[in-house]
């Protein structure tokens, strides 16, 4: 296995993603639109989840695809993001057909930043533009750490991020994971090594290896503003929505590998899997495994790679990693 070209889950083909951010409310949204419907699921580990349609992503449900997900701030909120993708969508002619109507199947995450430092005295709920703009910058590029859902999100002692990675299998499958990091635990122990250093590929979230095994880091604490890292993981295989609901539940291992402690009670943590059904499987019992292993590695790396590509911003509750471990490097 070996990332992508651009090592994020738009590597995976068919797929895009959009992000849009206010920086004086310090938050933000992301979307990962199909060209093309897809198969889709969701699993939640975190005891704080926060969602809109994800019941019908359930195996036995009707709808079996959907046109877009969407990872957003701004807790309960943040979940008028959807509405502002969905009604874009709706205008574009696309969407779950019902005779002359068209409904989009749009489900969406939200994490906590209420308490992050930004601006939240609102006259009218900013999410729902912020879900059109999203949906509007879709593309196959895009920025990692302070953007999109990740804009004003944090960890227990760092700032947290966007974040995304890829990898492709030898039998050609690709994989990708995008990941919002607002976790209630670390990512690094004590020092400036992330929990993920044993999955990293290259120096792509700093090449420093693994924390040391006695650099059990820091006692969690609890603070308000801290919790829920939402992500998603895709594939271009052809995949039930049971199959698909696997590759999510295995996706939580890549959580647990770099956040620590990851799936609290104060915590959200969902994944959802996005799989476009390009590629059939080689191998109907190994491959699913294959792809669980993959997700859970690509979840690991893109966790790391959100904090890791965080910047600094006017009040915010706690330092970039860069600002931590490089200071000398900042302006």
């Amino acid at each position: 296995m070996k990332p992508g070209k651009r090592n994020l889950i738009t590597d995976v083909p068919g797929l895009l993603v959009g992000n849009a951010k206010d920086e004086t409310l310090k938050s933000g949204v992301s979307v990962l639109l199909g060209t093309e419907p897809f198969t889709a699921a969701v699993h939640v580990m975190g005891g704080a989840p926060g969602t809109r349609e994800t019941d019908l992503l359930a195996p036995d449900k009707t709808v079996q695809q959907v046109d877009a997900l969407v990872l957003s701030g701004g807790s309960a909120f943040g979940l008028d993001a959807a509405s502002g993708v969905a009604d874009a969508l709706r205008a574009q002619g696309r969407g779950f057909a019902v005779g002359d109507q068209r409904v989009p199947i749009v489900p969406g995450a939200i994490l906590f930043d209420l308490l992050n430092g930004g601006d939240k005295d609102w006259t009218e709920n900013p999410y729902k533009k912020l879900g059109t703009a999203a949906l509007a910058n879709a593309a196959e590029d895009f920025a990692l750490g302070t953007e999109g859902a990740g804009t004003g999100a944090t960890t227990r002692s760092l700032k947290g991020g966007l974040g995304s990675a890829s990898l492709v299998l030898d039998c050609g499958i690709t994989v990708g994971a995008l990941v919002a990091v607002n976790a209630l635990g670390d990512v690094t122990g004590n020092g400036p090594e992330f929990w993920a250093g044993p999955w990293e590929f290259g120096e792509e979230f700093g090449g420093l290896g693994p924390v040391r095994r006695h650099d059990s880091g820091a006692e969690p604490g609890f603070k308000h503003g801290q919790a829920t890292t939402i992500a998603i993981v895709a594939t271009d295989a052809a995949l039930s929505q049971a199959e698909a609901q696997r590759m999510a539940t295995a996706a939580h291992d890549g959580m647990a590998r770099a956040i620590v402690p990851s799936h609290t009670p104060y915590d959200g943590d969902l994944v959802f899997t996005a799989a476009t059904g390009a590629r059939a499987l080689p191998d109907p019992i190994l491959s699913p495994m294959a792809l669980g292993h993959a997700a859970a590695t690509c979840l690991a790396r893109a966790i790391a790679r959100g904090v890791y590509s965080a910047r600094p911003a006017a009040a915010d509750p706690v330092p970039c990693w860069a600002q931590k471990f490089r200071p000398e490097e900042q302006p």
